[in-house]
């Protein structure tokens, strides 16, 4: 454990739950993909269930914020602009009435 610790750098016990906190970020970007690829094995085409937006934006703000705990200007940049689309796209969803 001591070596895996040393290998990513981790000095402290913030670091460790930051690298946590990162990793369950991650595990929600992934659902959505998961999540995605059930509705279109069952449907037989693909499909985008909305899920896919809600695991989208949770993982995004996730990894936004590990982004900025980690002051990663490549994870912020690139996860602002994704979740301002999931935002749009859960506003076109639920953001009409009878949505």
């Amino acid at each position: 454990m001591q070596a895996f610790l040393e290998f990513f750098e981790i000095k402290d016990a913030t670091e460790l739950a930051i690298l946590i906190f990162g990793l369950v970020a991650q595990s929600m970007f992934f659902m959505r993909f998961f999540v995605q690829w059930l509705a279109s094995e069952k449907q037989k085409k693909s499909v985008m269930p909305n899920a896919f937006w809600w695991f989208s934006l949770a993982g995004g703000l996730m990894l936004l914020t590990y982004g900025f705990m980690r002051r990663d200007l490549v994870i912020i940049l690139g996860q602002s602009v994704g979740v301002l689309i999931y935002v749009r796209n859960i506003w076109f969803i639920y953001g009409r009435k009878g949505g």
